[in-house]
């Protein structure tokens, strides 16, 4: 029975984006492969040996994971300092690809053959320089083309800065606001760093 008044029609849901569709597919897919290839190596070479590789696996990954950090962070102290005695521009970076070698350690350390042939592959210098450079220039084109208000428009907004690579550090004040407006309508002090 109708009473005269328009039903509420159903709000148009978003699309749901591939990779939040496609992604629990290919994690369950991946876990499938790693169980079959854990057991069909079980089954040739015995579980004692599948036991022992993923035991160095997870030794060589945590070995992987605290020399990349250790490496890091002396980078980070000595491009610091570098920077305060005026040796090096701000703008220079030097990228080493220690994010990378992190992401091969915890691959190793993930149970698992095929991982560990992912983070195996991770540690070869040309592989990682090359997936480096893919990245990268895929970060940047798909930061270009952002829309205004989405998140990667706001990230790209954060990163503007001078050529040079010196960053200003200010504060926006809207000149509509009044004077009568504000109590405590005095002067501004300045953004401390």
């Amino acid at each position: 029975m109708t009473t005269g008044t328009p039903s509420a029609s159903r709000p148009a849901t978003p699309r749901r984006s591939r990779v939040r569709t496609f992604l629990p597919l290919g994690i369950a897919a991946w876990l499938v492969l790693e169980i079959w290839l854990l057991t069909v190596v079980a089954g040739a070479a015995g579980g004692f040996t599948v036991f022992l590789l993923l035991l160095a696996g997870i030794v060589l990954g945590a070995v992987v994971i605290k020399r990349a950090g250790r490496r890091a962070f002396r980078n980070l102290s000595e491009t610091l300092q570098r920077q305060q005695s005026g040796a090096v521009p701000a703008g220079e970076q030097r990228s080493e690809g220690n994010g990378l070698v992190m992401l091969a350690g915890l691959l190793l350390m993930i149970p698992g053959l095929v991982s560990d042939a992912l983070g195996l592959l991770l540690l070869v210098p040309p592989v990682r320089t090359t997936l480096s450079r893919y990245t990268e220039r895929t970060i940047e084109r798909k930061m270009q083309s952002a829309a205004p208000g989405t998140f990667g428009d706001a990230f790209q907004q954060a990163r503007m800065h001078r050529p040079d690579g010196t960053v200003i550090q200010g504060e926006v004040i809207k000149d509509d606001e009044r004077p009568a407006q504000r109590p405590d309508a005095g002067p501004r002090p300045p953004i401390a760093p």
